[in-house]
């Protein structure tokens, strides 16, 4: 069958906006972090007369910022290593028993989190970590953990329901209980929802900045790198040069993970969320 020209026109029509809603951003962050100031002011948009690296350096010797560097890096992967434990693992508990009443209202009471926007919750989280002493780097970490469930569990629970109890029951019939069912059969088969998982909670952890902003402000030797760079707004002024520098240097871990990664991400979702 011939493919429509009109549907084929728009749906190229929509890439190309998509493409451009992408690279311009990009590009502006890319030109004003290689620009002096004298340089913004004249334009944001123009390419720099020359690249320009004073501003990464003027960042790099800015305060602490290996410090912040590695306290991100620590929340993110520590984080992480939690997720990638626990959510398939109460997944696997949730989608073997799904018929059972207790189960189902786990997975539904859970899966209400999405519902609930963060502002309503967030004085309830400041409240109730300060009376856990708990506003410091492993309140935090508890917290990306607890909000990560809901999106988790949502995808690994529909793509558990896609892998056969037949392999379930071999491994049983082979003498293996439930421990080794999950951790030698079935969460290898995970792969695919787990790198989903692993991608997109990294983007939301590495840049976050409401979280960490109201459970860090204790002390600056605990920020993330989006704390840091929010510190070149004063109450005034704004040094652009340096919050783009910032940006660009935060972005490219993210980055290079995200192009390994990708493709695991399209199958998770495809296998997790369309198939039920």
């Amino acid at each position: 069958m011939k493919p429509n020209p009109i549907v084929q026109a728009l749906k190229y029509t929509i890439l190309i906006l998509g493409m451009i809603a992408i690279l311009i951003p990009m590009y502006v962050t890319v030109s004003v972090a290689m620009k002096t100031q004298e340089e913004s002011t004249r334009s944001i948009f123009a390419l720099p007369s020359s690249f320009y690296l004073g501003n990464f350096e003027k960042v790099i010797n800015a305060g602490k910022y290996w410090t912040y560097v590695s306290n991100s890096l620590l929340i993110t992967i520590v984080s992480i290593a939690f997720m990638l434990l626990l959510i398939p693992m109460v997944s696997y508990a949730i989608s073997r028993n799904y018929k059972k009443k207790y189960y189902i209202f786990l997975y539904y009471f859970i899966l209400s989190g999405i519902f609930v926007p963060f502002q309503v919750i967030m004085l309830p989280i400041v409240k109730h970590m300060s009376n856990l002493d708990l506003l410091n780097q492993a309140g935090l970490i508890i917290m990306y953990v607890a909000l990560s469930f809901t999106q988790g569990m949502f995808l690994s629970v529909g793509y558990l329901k896609n892998v056969p109890l037949e392999l379930d029951e071999a491994c049983k019939m082979d003498g293996g209980g439930v421990w080794q069912t999950f951790s030698r059969v079935i969460y290898p088969l995970m792969l695919p929802i787990t790198a989903t998982i692993l991608i997109l909670n990294s983007l939301w952890i590495w840049n976050d900045f409401m979280l960490p902003l109201v459970l860090l402000n204790r002390s600056p030797n605990y920020w993330t790198l989006p704390l840091f760079i929010y510190n070149f707004k004063t109450e005034y002024t704004i040094d652009y040069n340096l919050a783009f520098a910032g940006f660009f240097m935060s972005m490219l871990p993210i980055l290079v993970l995200y192009g390994f990664m990708q493709r695991y991400i399209i199958s998770g979702l495809t296998e997790g969320a369309l198939k039920n």
